[in-house]
């Protein structure tokens, strides 16, 4: 599958702007968990994936209620959260949401 066709996917998979915001925080406390796992302790790598998936994993279950990307699709599931926690800091997820919703 293409990045292009996957990103299309992936965005109808999170259309509601809480379960969004659920993988915004992941997103970040993943990253916050690799910066210290390389500054202050290689624990924190471990942790890493499970601060990152845990909350985009319930936004899925409690508010989208669909199954998460990253269980068929890992690698372009990951790339997708990153491509999305970019445009959400940028202020332009809800845009991209609206314009790939509009043209489904």
């Amino acid at each position: 599958m293409r990045y292009r066709d996957f990103w299309t996917y992936y965005v109808g998979e999170h259309r509601r702007p809480a379960n969004r915001l659920l993988h915004f925080a992941g997103t970040s406390l993943a990253f916050a968990c690799g910066a210290l796992g390389v500054v202050v302790d290689a624990w924190f790598l471990a942790a890493a994936p499970v601060a990152g998936y845990g909350p985009a994993w319930l936004g899925h279950a409690l508010i989208e209620r669909n199954r998460p990307a990253t269980f068929r699709h890992p690698i372009l599931s990951l790339i997708g959260d990153i491509h999305m926690f970019a445009l959400m800091a940028q202020g332009r997820m809800g845009a991209e949401a609206e314009r790939l919703t509009d043209r489904a």
